[in-house]
């Protein structure tokens, strides 16, 4: 085989083995939502504060993730990977022997500490490995296995939670890790570090602990377990280290999320309209296990039945990708597609409990297909313009911002439902709780549209032209 080949054959390989870190995240999480009524029942809590087995793993990785890009140009993005992977097997082992909800959040916020270093640092190896030129290719093709698992998980983890128990879904992550390290060690390449760039310890401690308070005072809004004060004090403490980490990392190029990337206008798009979109879409994954479970009495396993249909739909979006934006262009298909993704997102607030599971399974499967869509196109556009030498604090940036907007999404879904039981003054959740809630979640993710308005309609347009297809 020519070295050319030997390329040709790695460029195709390294998404493929670092997307185990993302097929495992996704495992996890969807195989979690669907058990989170019975973990509920079985710690004795209540069914929305389970939320926080949600928000704790996202807030860890928010506040995590500054460090990924330095820690892996400082010892090589290889040998942190593998690490990562292995902090995440811990924390899984974690979750598996957790006895109540505070166990639980303990054991998932290592998990985020390992998907912190994990995540960031997959995308990382496969920009640096993969010629720009081929970069749509290689995000779509670094996905498609990760889009298997939330087709595996909600059937897995209904399956495990209703005839086994929801301990075993935490299990299933130990040999994913091991064989995903394995292959690492084997086949990616070992980039050399860059340990040019000194850590900046003063920023990361502003914006890592400022993002910790507000979103716990944002996720305890509804649960009752403080005071207006002490609520009040936590947000506003957040929030103070927040703006002064603004200002500080306006004068220091080192500063762990570089904000200067704002200044290039696809960059600032994806961020921005990621984020709403994400904030919406995030809410969906909490909300349709609820919805099925506690508002139309269906056990895990029905559930799980129902919703692997948003998997499927992504996973055959995937290939189609490419083509799509390459004949139609980055700022018409996220305009035009976040239009029918946030319809698709707010769909299940019609959702009536006499629905065929083929109804439910077939509206679910569309909206996973119009969504991964949308993820694609914008993880592309995000790094369209982003001079290689920046695309460490790229990606650690997209990534901070892609877990805040999961936070928020899960922490508006509940605090919504919240907000509805309270008015009508029921006990439990019911199915009339979800429809308006679902609508203001589909609200949120069409908001993204307007940072997308003011692209240039040939926005991307190289990129596009050469990785479509």
């Amino acid at each position: 085989m020519s070295s050319e080949e030997e390329g040709a054959g790695r460029h195709r390989l390294v998404p493929l083995i670092v997307s185990s870190a993302l097929f495992m995240q996704n495992l996890d999480s969807t195989v979690l939502t669907t058990a989170l009524p019975t973990i509920a029942r079985d710690f004795g809590s209540d069914p929305l504060h389970l939320k926080l087995a949600l928000t704790s793993y996202l807030m860890a990785l928010a506040v995590f993730v500054p460090a990924s890009g330095w820690i892996a140009d400082r010892f090589g993005a290889r040998p942190v990977f593998q690490a990562a992977l292995g902090v995440f097997a811990l924390g899984s082992v974690g979750c598996a022997l957790s006895w109540d909800l505070a166990s639980l959040v303990a054991a998932r916020v290592l998990q985020g500490l390992g998907g912190a270093m994990m995540l960031p640092v997959a995308r990382l190896l496969v920009l640096r490995s993969v010629p720009r030129g081929e970069m749509v290719a290689a995000f779509a093709m670094l996905s498609m296995p990760a889009l298997v698992a939330p087709i595996m998980g909600p059937p897995v983890g209904g399956f495990l939670t209703s005839f086994l128990s929801w301990h075993w879904i935490f299990w299933i992550n130990l040999p994913i890790a091991a064989i995903g390290a394995a292959l690492a060690a084997r086949h990616v390449p070992r980039l050399p570090p860059d340990a040019t760039a000194a850590f900046d310890v003063v920023g990361f401690l502003l914006v890592g602990p400022g993002l910790a308070l507000v979103l716990t005072g944002i996720t305890l809004l509804d649960m009752g377990m403080l005071g207006g004060v002490a609520l009040g004090a936590i947000l506003a403490l957040g929030a103070t280290m927040l703006v002064l980490y603004v200002a500080w990392a306006r004068r220091h190029p080192a500063a762990p999320i570089d904000l200067r990337l704002l200044r290039i206008p696809t960059f600032r798009a994806g961020i921005l309209g990621g984020l709403f979109f994400r904030v919406g879409v995030g809410a969906s994954p909490f909300l349709l296990p609820l919805l099925l479970q506690e508002g139309f009495g269906r056990s895990a396993f029905e559930a799980g039945l129902v919703t692997f249909g948003a998997g499927v739909g992504a996973l055959a979006m995937k290939p189609l990708a490419p083509r799509i934006v390459r004949g139609f262009g980055f700022r018409r298909v996220l305009l035009a597609n976040a239009a029918l993704s946030s319809l698709l997102v707010a769909l299940p607030g019609l959702f009536r409990p006499d629905w065929a599971a083929w109804a439910l399974f077939g509206a679910l499967m569309a909206g996973g297909f119009a969504r991964s869509l949308q993820f694609t196109t914008v993880n592309a556009l995000l790094y369209a313009d982003v001079p290689r030498e920046d695309l460490s604090r790229a990606t650690t940036f997209g990534s901070v911002m892609q877990e805040l907007a999961g936070t928020f999404g899960v922490a508006t879904a509940a605090l919504a439902l919240a907000a509805m039981q309270d008015l009508s003054g029921r006990e439990g959740l019911d199915a009339l709780d979800f429809p308006l809630v679902f609508a203001l979640v589909g609200a949120i993710s069409l908001a993204s549209a307007l940072p997308f308005l003011r692209l240039p309609a040939d926005a991307g347009r190289d990129l596009a032209r050469r990785g479509g297809g």
